[in-house]
Order: C-alpha cells, then structure tokens, then sequence
C-alpha cells in the first residue's frame, strides 16, 4: 500500500473538518434545548402566576355578587357562577388538549441544518467547484 502525504493530510483535513462540523452541530442542539427548557420553565411559572390570581380574582367576584344578591337570587347567582367555572375549565382542558397535539420544535432548526449538511455531503465533489 503506497502512503500518499497528499492523501493523509486530505483525510486529516476531511476528519478535521468533519469533527467541527459535529461539534458546530452538538453545540446548536444544546443551544436549542437550553432555550427550551427556558421557555417551558416561564410559561410554567407564568401560567401558574396567572392561574392562581384568576382563580382568587372569580372566587372574590364570585362571592361578592351571590351576597350582593343574597335576598332575591343566590340560587341562580351560585348557578350561573357554577357554570361559567365549569365552562372555563372545559375550555382551558380543551386548550391544553389542542396545544399537546402540536408538538414541540424542539431541534427543529439543527434538524434542518444536518438535512442542509447531508445534502451537500451527498452532492458530487465536481458540483461545488467554482
């Protein structure tokens, strides 16, 4: 077998080339996660904050228009109250339900980077000459 110095330093070169371009990679998969995991952990937050003070904020309502209609209508009051909760968490549950069925883009952009970067791998050598 005849060692060519041109061909070592091409294969050195191709793996050279080849371990930046995974490290390039591995690095925007981490980018991508890292900025996921940031976004779920406010929305969490965000949507707990929002939760919370929601429901303390329609209790409060609820409450003051059931005294306020205390003598005539408190049956009807703590009914209608009754059923726009139950309305709203049929909504919020509905919500939830369409959002799960999206899916993440989690990796969606590194994902389309190695397809860009199998492409061209695959094209021939003479294609890229200028």
């Amino acid at each position: 077998m005849i060692q060519s110095p041109r061909l070592l330093a091409s294969l050195r070169g191709f793996a050279t080339t080849s371990v930046a371009l995974l490290r390039t990679r591995l690095a925007l998969f981490k980018v991508e996660a890292q900025e996921e995991a940031d976004r779920l952990i406010g929305m969490l937050l965000w949507g707990v904050a929002a939760t919370l003070l929601c429901i303390a904020g329609l209790v409060f309502l609820a409450v003051w228009l059931t005294v306020l209609f205390w003598e005539d209508h408190r049956l009807l009051a703590l009914g209608i109250f009754t059923a726009v909760f139950l309305g709203g968490t049929a909504f919020a549950v509905s919500s939830v339900l369409r959002l799960a069925r999206q899916g993440s883009q989690l990796f969606a952009a590194s994902l389309a980077e190695l397809q860009r970067d199998e492409a061209a791998l695959a094209e021939s050598p003479h294609e890229h000459r200028p």
